[in-house]
């Protein structure tokens, strides 16, 4: 695994077919030119492919574990419907990889959920067996993630603090302009 800074090349992003994953929602793609996307906070994104038939998706679950009314919300459901549906194409356990993402911890004073989501999803990983790459997981930073199926390739760009952090150090001392620290890509 590798983590490398990459600038972004306007001219290939707009080739691409970008089909953004919402909270509650999953994706399977199989082609070169799809890229999935999301926007994390506290929320996890799975991003899970199978090697050797090159298909892979993305889901985007807002809290750990249990069932309810919300469905997809939820981890486990969101976690069983997109292995689901890769095995319906096709895909084997042995052969998948998985990345996962998201699990900021974004606002002092409130549980944690994002390390409940990920402490979830990395338990449910090794529960299912699953060869776990990697990827980012907790921080205190909002992040939009890219995900390549095909290749598994996976592009984290770090968002800017939250308001509440800014307004925190606002009362202490007059605000710095804040800058992206870049991207991460993993390989």
């Amino acid at each position: 695994m590798s983590f490398t800074s990459h600038a972004q090349d306007p001219a290939h992003d707009a080739e691409l077919r970008k089909i953004h994953v919402i909270q509650g929602q999953f994706h399977v793609a199989d082609g070169d030119d799809v890229v999935l996307t999301t926007i994390l906070g506290s929320c996890v994104a799975a991003c899970i492919r199978d090697t050797a038939l090159g298909i892979g998706g993305m889901n985007h679950f807002l809290l750990p574990g249990s069932t309810g009314d919300e469905g997809l919300r939820y981890g486990v459901q969101s976690m069983e419907l997109l292995l689901n549906a890769l095995l319906r194409k096709g895909a084997r356990r042995e052969r998948m990889e998985v990345k996962l993402f998201g699990g900021a911890h974004l606002f002092d004073g409130l549980s944690d959920v994002g390390a409940q989501n990920s402490a979830f999803a990395e338990q449910f990983v090794r529960d299912e067996g699953l060869n776990y790459l990697g990827g980012s997981l907790r921080g205190d930073r909002a992040r939009r993630i890219q995900y390549w199926p095909v290749s598994g390739r996976a592009r984290q760009i770090l968002l800017a603090p939250t308001e509440s952090k800014v307004f925190a150090t606002e009362r202490r001392q007059p605000i710095a302009k804040v800058e992206d620290t870049g991207a991460l890509e993993l390989f």
